[in-house]
């Protein structure tokens, strides 16, 4: 039952937190210590891989930003995806999606935009759970481009790459590759997983920055995440107007987070205990929790299908 509980534990938490930082700074609160759960089995498939994997240090000025490079086994060059993790910083899954990105066919890196903000000038590794939350948001918005200006400009240039660079981001990570969109013209598609536009002081659409955007935007929402999903009638609004590409679609039933959600295992039946009330409490955590598990792998499984026919497109 841990794992079950767990899993609803973390996709309540990340769907109440604040996962967007937006273009004007502001953020909510952090989320919470326990929203971290445990991910051994995103360690275990990544460890599994054949793949090459390596750690590298970018340069942007002064700062060194770890990130995570997996590259494809193709014979041709490939074009890279930049990955922008969650509120939960540099994790497992992250990593782990980094290698399925190079599973299918694409060099991909994911900077972890905590480097530097650690101890000792550690990273997501080096800080408390509890604190990462609070680290990420607290980071300078002009930081975090000049990072992932710096991320690209580096994967573009590998002899891996074919030159064109897309980003992809989660939760925070998704509302940081919509606006990453607004100040890069250089990146040839942004993949937005759960993440609101770039707005204003009043809450709008920021329409200035949302001008400032070159490349297609796709978006993948959930469909039980009213947070996020009530920003998307104005944002379609303000991109229509403006005469962006933005394609969203919502995949009904699953949750916030589901690409981590659907990733992970099926939640494990209870084993009787003996005690009636016990036992049908647990039957019925179970039950919700296993109902969830189907609705986010579903989700995830439809959204990859998708993004890799666009991802083969660019």
């Amino acid at each position: 039952m841990r794992k079950s509980i767990g899993l609803l534990t973390l996709l309540f938490f990340c769907s109440v937190a604040a996962c967007a930082q937006h273009g004007n700074g502001n953020h909510h609160s952090a989320p919470p210590a326990e929203s971290m759960e445990t991910q051994d089995w995103a360690k275990q498939r990544l460890a599994k891989s054949s793949r090459h994997q390596e750690w590298v240090k970018v340069k942007n000025g002064e700062r060194e930003v770890s990130s995570f490079v997996v590259y494809p086994e193709v014979k041709t060059k490939a074009t890279a995806v930049v990955v922008i993790h969650e509120i939960f910083g540099m994790t497992d899954w992250v990593q782990s999606l980094t290698d399925q990105l190079a599973e299918a066919g694409y060099v991909a890196i994911a900077p972890d935009l905590l480097s530097g903000m650690g101890p000792n000038g550690g990273g997501t590794s080096s800080l408390e759970r509890s604190a990462i939350g609070t680290k990420i948001r607290d980071l300078p918005p002009d930081q975090i481009t000049a990072d992932l200006n710096a991320v690209v400009d580096y994967v573009s240039k590998l002899p891996a790459s074919n030159g064109k660079v897309v980003v992809t981001g989660y939760c925070w990570g998704g509302a940081q590759t919509f606006r990453f969109a607004t100040n890069n013209q250089k990146i040839k598609a942004a993949y937005v997983f759960y993440g609101n536009a770039p707005v204003t002081a009043d809450r709008t659409a920021d329409k200035e920055a949302l001008a400032r955007i070159t490349a297609p935007v796709y978006g993948f929402y959930a469909g039980n995440d009213a947070r996020i999903n009530e920003t998307l009638p104005a944002t379609s609004q303000a991109m229509t107007e403006l005469k962006k590409t933005f394609e969203p679609v919502t995949y009904e039933g699953a949750g916030h987070g589901f690409m981590r959600a659907g990733d992970a295992p099926e939640p494990v039946a209870p084993t009787p205990k003996g005690d009636q009330a016990t036992d049908e409490k647990a039957k019925a955590d179970y039950d919700k929790a296993l109902a969830q598990w189907k609705a986010n792998k579903k989700a995830r499984d439809e959204a990859w299908v998708r993004w890799k026919k666009l991802l083969a497109a660019v």
